[in-house]
């Protein structure tokens, strides 16, 4: 039954790679995988030894269906809170586009050579990335581009370098990407740690595959007037501007409120979008305009694209199942036995991040080693294996990294990919063609950085003084 779940899984994930040679929409494919893994699951859940145990563990002996029944409303949950932050991201952004708030930006960026401007974007993605998350910084820069840029092949070169410097961006930053915000919550990293050994090696995961893309491009952009378009013609520039600052605004808030509350993101997101549709009801409600004129909240939902949240679903689910089966916890055993190398095991773990999510592989990670008491690592010596799980020890950073920043390398490997591959209608087997070779040289060039410093200046001498 494992190799049958194991099977039935890449045959879903080819078929989402050959979205565009057979003619089937990737978010029908994903979501037939994750509801046939699903029945696959509970019609064979007594052949799997691990879920027998632990269905027995949590008090489902002898009820398998009922402990099967127990995972999906537990991994449900956890996918509704990506699917509630991924729905509302999308709403704030759609509603601040519509209203022609982008435009208080793109004035602002003047330069018109193809070259600059991508440095230029890449830079600004890498920073916001760190401050929003990567998810919603490549909704923002996506519609960005959308303004900067016609020609929709030119584009996705730019888009593809937003995928790389959100996921670089988001590793350094402990609210970036919801990887590092599992390892910081759960005290497996500290703020100061992660900016302090992942800046360097992040930049350089950006700057490395930018350089080679930069040598694609040639001359300068046609202008693009921003003007008044249809959608916002009926709203005053005061108005725009009061829409964008408190869309903005209203994305910085969501880190802000978790670290606060210690309530999910989604929670934050949902909290802004609603004020914004409050002011966008009471903007409304002073002009007298036809209904067909007005682009209240309602109307702005129909613009999302749904069939990217029901991508999302599939893959989540889908993924749930090898987490639930302990597939994904046998492959990080087996390397933990095998390879005995904190390095290549979080290398290895990058690359898996770029095929499948990189949520699961950390909370895997996270629940193979335990976290090393600093009391008990003072009698550990240097360079003793247990030394690498202490609060910042090598692994935990390095796995930081490796799970932020691998899943460049697939257009499918991380959230800002599949979000902007869904937005953009980038190709997969484009994107493996022009943008992966980069995206992993990129990746390997910034983990060379990071051994490096690990090796420089051990976090256990220079932030505990242990060996």
């Amino acid at each position: 039954m494992y190799a049958a779940l194991v099977v039935v899984f890449v045959i879903g994930y080819l078929l989402i790679a050959l979205e565009h040679p057979i003619k089937i929409d990737k978010s029908a494919t994903a979501l037939l995988l994750g509801m046939v893994m699903w029945v696959l699951f509970i019609l064979g859940a007594d052949a799997l030894p691990f879920v027998v145990e632990k269905a027995a563990e949590h008090g489902y002996a002898g009820h398998l269906s009922d402990f099967v029944n127990a995972e999906i409303l537990h991994h449900m949950g956890e996918v509704a809170t990506t699917l509630f932050f991924l729905i509302g991201a999308m709403t704030i952004v759609e509603l601040v586009d519509i209203h022609g708030g982008f435009c208080i930006i793109t004035d602002r960026i003047t330069s018109r050579n193809k070259k600059k401007l991508l440095w230029i974007l890449g830079f600004v993605t890498f920073f916001m990335s760190a401050i929003l998350d990567n998810l919603t910084t490549s909704i923002v820069m996506v519609m960005l581009l959308r303004k900067l840029i016609n020609e929709p092949k030119e584009r996705w070169l730019y888009a593809s370098m937003i995928i790389i410097a959100a996921n670089a961006g988001g590793a350094w930053s402990p609210i970036g990407d919801i990887t590092t915000i599992m390892l910081w919550v759960k005290g497996n990293v500290s703020t100061g740690a992660v900016i302090m050994y992942i800046l360097l090696p992040s930049l350089m995961a950006m700057i490395i595959p930018m350089l080679f893309v930069t040598r694609k491009l040639k001359g300068e952009l046609a202008a693009v007037e921003c003007g008044e378009v249809e959608e916002n013609k009926n709203i005053t520039k005061g108005e725009r501007k009061l829409l964008f600052f408190l869309g903005v605004c209203g994305l910085i808030f969501v880190p802000i409120f978790k670290t606060i509350t210690h309530l999910p993101p989604f929670i934050g997101m949902l909290f802004s979008l609603s004020i914004l549709w409050i002011v966008t009801e009471m903007l409304y409600n002073g002009k007298a305009l036809d209904p067909q004129q007005q682009f209240r909240l309602p109307r702005v939902l129909q613009r999302i694209d749904t069939p990217t949240i029901l991508f999302f679903l599939g893959i989540l689910m889908a993924v749930a199942v090898l987490q639930s089966t302990g597939i994904l916890g046998d492959m990080a055993n087996m390397l933990a036995v095998n390879v005995g190398d904190v390095n290549i095991i979080n290398i290895v773990l990058g690359f898996l991040s770029s095929i499948v999510d990189n949520v699961p592989l950390v909370a895997a990670a996270q629940g193979m080693y335990e976290i090393i008491p600093l009391e008990q690592a003072q009698a550990l010596a240097a360079g003793s294996w247990d030394i690498n799980f202490i609060q910042d020890g090598n692994f935990w950073l390095l796995l930081t990294y490796c799970a932020g920043v691998g899943g460049s390398m697939l257009i499918i490997g991380s959230a800002a990919g599949v979000v902007v591959m869904g937005l953009e209608k980038i190709n997969f087997g484009w994107y493996l063609k022009n943008i992966s070779l980069v995206a992993m040289l990129g990746y390997l060039a910034g983990a060379a950085v990071l051994i490096g410093e690990l090796l420089l200046f051990p976090p256990a001498q220079v932030l505990y003084n242990i060996g």
